[in-house]
């Protein structure tokens, strides 16, 4: 058999040769590894961060080191020992709802996610036997339409948990880094002044967040509103993102119906409310405009 080579394979050779030996004969360093995944932009983020010669917060290295939705067993564990969160898992059991109160309660409390602030009867029933059974036997209710449950022992911190979901209920990312509940006009579906119901657009934002995991884990909170221009307002100007329902004639170059004015901005820990940015979203597209703002945020 003929061993000899083409001249183009020569060629090749030989410059193949005069390349490695201009690197010293050095192998080339592997290539980066690029993050994969649903965490992928939010690592992506803290490595430009620290590419820049920037610091990560203790928060974001403890996402980092461990996705909280990866800890779940651990927090089983410390359920089953009946023991306390160290600062770190403090924070990572908040993206389950479960927030350690001490030094004023040396226990948890459990907040819940309630698009619109609407419960079925039977819900808030269960609730209420939830509160006796594993927390302090009363509910309070927060400024976000919401439901949040004290005197939680940690024994009984996945018990809760589980027992909230078995009512259809939920209170995954309702504390830390994450979209807090989604808000809507009280009165919605009873208001005769309202422009339109926003149950489902809240109820449709609320299940879009629940399955992307993607979409947990944020630089901060982040809150976003419904209002239907009822005779009670959702204060949706409080929001990052507010959607604001107007009815538009057919003087403005779309098809006259009810449509949102989308706001942003809204911080009312700095005093600031969402500023009207001049666009209208069709209300079956509320979702993916905020879906697309807070791929900006990330």
């Amino acid at each position: 058999m003929s061993v000899d080579f083409t001249l183009d394979q020569k060629r090749y050779l030989e410059g193949f040769a005069a390349g490695f030996s201009a690197r010293g004969g050095q192998k080339a360093p592997p290539a980066q590894a690029q993050p994969m995944g649903p965490d992928a932009a939010h690592l992506s983020a803290q490595d430009r961060v620290t590419a820049a010669g920037g610091k990560l917060t203790d928060q974001e290295k403890w996402k980092r080191e461990e996705h909280p939705f990866d800890a779940w067993p651990r927090l089983v564990a410390q359920a089953k020992e009946n023991a306390p969160p160290k600062p770190a898992d403090n924070f990572r059991w908040r993206y389950y709802g479960l927030f350690y109160v001490a030094p004023a309660q040396d226990s948890y409390m459990c907040r819940l996610r309630i698009p619109n602030g609407s419960l079925n009867h039977w819900q808030f029933a269960g609730l209420a036997d939830l509160a006796e059974k594993h927390g302090g036997g009363y509910l309070h209710v927060t400024t976000r339409a919401n439901i949040q449950f004290r005197e939680i022992a940690p024994k009984n911190a996945t018990n809760i948990l589980e027992a909230v979901q078995d009512l259809g209920l939920w209170s995954k990312g309702s504390g830390a880094d994450n979209i807090r509940n989604i808000t809507g006009t009280p009165t919605a579906g009873v208001d005769p002044q309202e422009l339109i119901d926003t149950r489902p657009y809240a109820r449709a934002m609320h299940h879009h967040i629940l399955n992307d995991r993607s979409l947990y884990g944020l630089p901060r909170k982040f809150n976003i509103a419904f209002d239907g221009a009822g005779l009670i307002g959702a204060l949706e100007d409080t929001n990052d993102i507010g959607f604001q329902a107007v009815v538009v004639n057919d003087q403005h170059g779309v098809a006259p119906g009810v449509y949102f004015r989308l706001a942003l901005g809204g911080i009312t820990g700095h005093k600031d409310f969402a500023r009207d940015t001049g666009v209208i979203v069709s209300p079956d597209e509320a979702v993916e405009v905020a879906d697309k703002v807070l791929r900006v945020f990330i």
